[in-house]
């Protein structure tokens, strides 16, 4: 997947390691604002590890990562701002509330508590997120008593919690039951209206409106 304009997300002879082995080589792609990019491709192919690159988790072994044609290795910090990233894993903590969990992630993203007009704009994010999850019901129950998918709903709640434009996410559907997939959908549906970017991996159908595909094969 190539692209000729440099307004959004591109690479350009992309590669990575891991652990001595080359996972993927000579990627070229261009993700341009309002795209659903979903990562195909088997077990081992690098469809994880392209998304800890394009999070900036991981530096490339080769090639560069562009954001609007300037190299984000000039300015990391700035785009670890500019992106949400959603892991396999949900890592909640037991004791914490879903309300509670959004707020810590508000503060990571230092979300201003008022505004100039004196709105709470870090309880208006949250309880946007609480919503379109369906999980305002839930919002103050610790984690330890929330089922595998209502866990799943909070971690990717937080991508509603702050302005990005960018979000990453690997294999987001994992423990969704279809209402919760129709949330996610409904999320991305609103990001992608906004001019924003969406990378996800899985195997599955993914919901989120006509997407391009990207596909990764293992190495040899």
């Amino acid at each position: 997947m190539t692209g000729e304009s440099a307004a959004g997300l591109s690479g350009r002879e992309l590669a990575c390691m891991r652990g001595g082995r080359t996972v993927f080589a000579k990627l070229d792609f261009g993700f341009a604002p309002g795209d659903l990019v979903v990562l195909r491709g088997p077990n081992g192919a690098g469809k994880s590890s392209l998304l800890r690159v394009l999070a900036g988790l991981v530096a490339p072994a080769a090639g560069t990562l562009a954001w609007h044609g300037a190299d984000i290795a000039e300015d990391p910090a700035g785009h670890r701002a500019r992106l949400q990233y959603v892991g396999h894993l949900d890592a909640l903590k037991a004791n914490l509330t879903a309300r509670e969990h959004l707020r810590f992630h508000a503060a990571l993203r230092d979300m201003g508590a008022r505004d100039v007009g004196g709105r709470d704009v870090e309880g208006h994010h949250i309880a946007h997120a609480l919503d379109m999850f369906g999980l305002a019901k839930l919002a103050d129950r610790p984690a330890r008593f929330l089922s595998q998918g209502q866990k799943r709903r909070v971690a990717l709640a937080r991508l509603c919690v702050a302005p990005a434009a960018l979000w990453l996410l690997d294999e987001p559907t994992n423990g969704l039951d279809a209402e919760g997939v129709a949330c996610l959908a409904a999320a991305i549906a609103d990001k992608r209206e906004g001019g924003g970017i969406v990378v996800a991996a899985t195997h599955l159908d993914f919901p989120g409106g006509q997407a391009r595909t990207l596909t990764l094969r293992a190495a040899a």
